[in-house]
């Protein structure tokens, strides 16, 4: 295993939503391509979740697990978020208009506060649920299809995970990256429906209860995770190994004295930046021009979802 992934449990599911500072050298550049990618991943990831939400629903019905249902409403709360963010993708691509002038590329922030609001509810169903299990302790059958669900479930949501994390890396897009954290939180907490399946088999029903307030707190834990990123995109935070190698590559521009200062922002997944710089004496416009076109072109290569640079005279 990777030195930078085997670090624990909370580890691999904190990366899977706040990415490692050199993660964007792996992203791809072009917007078409990335806006295919992140459509393929939201619409297959949909298809896939659906698939495992509605098998699991079948199953609680017959056997009365409380960590099933728990489960099965974190599942429900990916159907419900993902339909927003296919949405927030395609008002992403209109063009600026005198309303918008930088067109609507943070409605896939936005949407990041709706997938906050879902995962609080799903959290809130959880332990209401839990708390009259615990009051009515209820007898679990079909134990055999409960422990085939949950497996189901954890194979799947991990698979759901897996890609819609390497699609947002690609992309840039926080907000995937939150779904595919979300699928995997609900991966992990699948396997826990096992242990209450295990404890029913021997007569301990209660531990199913137990199960899901365990569930119920990992979907909080998901929930802080989660608005810790949105948050931090809305508030135009970035990653401040990107501005260091901004400012790196700036320095080394032919024309540029000194770099007093790198300003980015994240609008959707795609970055916008301004190079503040003392520049050498008697640059005229032309040539200011043909150093903000070579500057963005050599900044492209190093972060490569960089969509926009203007260069600056400080």
């Amino acid at each position: 295993m990777n030195k930078h992934h085997d670090h624990g449990l909370w580890h691999s599911v904190k990366h899977a939503i706040v990415p490692h500072s050199h993660d964007h050298a792996h992203m791809i550049s072009d917007s078409a391509d990335a806006y295919r990618i992140a459509m393929r991943a939201a619409w297959i990831s949909l298809a896939g979740m659906a698939v495992t939400a509605a098998l699991q629903i079948v199953i609680v019905a017959i056997s009365g697990s409380v960590g099933l249902f728990a489960d099965t409403i974190h599942n429900l709360g990916h159907l419900v978020t993902t339909i927003p963010l296919i949405i927030a993708l395609r008002l992403a691509r209109r063009a600026p208009s005198k309303s918008f002038t930088f067109g609507l590329r943070r409605a896939e922030d936005l949407v990041g506060l709706f997938i906050g609001l879902v995962i609080a509810a799903s959290a809130g169903m959880i332990f209401v649920d839990v708390i009259d299990a615990m009051r009515h302790p209820r007898d679990m059958t079909n134990i055999g299809w409960v422990l085939a669900a949950a497996i189901i479930g954890a194979l799947g949501n991990e698979l759901v995970a897996q890609y819609r994390i390497r699609a947002g890396r690609k992309v840039g897009s926080a907000a995937l990256i939150a779904e595919g954290q979300h699928a995997r939180a609900d991966a992990l907490t699948s396997l826990a429906v096992v242990i209450g399946a295990v404890g029913a088999m021997f007569g301990h029903g209660r531990i199913d209860a137990i199960v899901g307030l365990f569930i119920g707190v990992m979907v909080v834990g998901v929930l802080v995770s989660s608005m810790k990123s949105v948050v931090s995109r809305l508030l135009d935070g970035v990653d401040p190994h990107l501005i260091d190698t901004a400012t790196h590559v700036a320095s080394d521009q032919q024309g540029i004295l000194r770099v007093s200062g790198v300003r980015a922002r994240w609008l959707g997944h795609e970055l916008v930046m301004d190079v503040l710089a003392e520049l050498e004496s008697g640059v005229s416009v032309e040539k200011l021009r043909h150093m903000q076109t070579e500057l963005s072109e050599r900044m492209k290569s190093r972060i490569p979802r960089l969509e926009e640079l203007r260069l600056l005279p400080a």
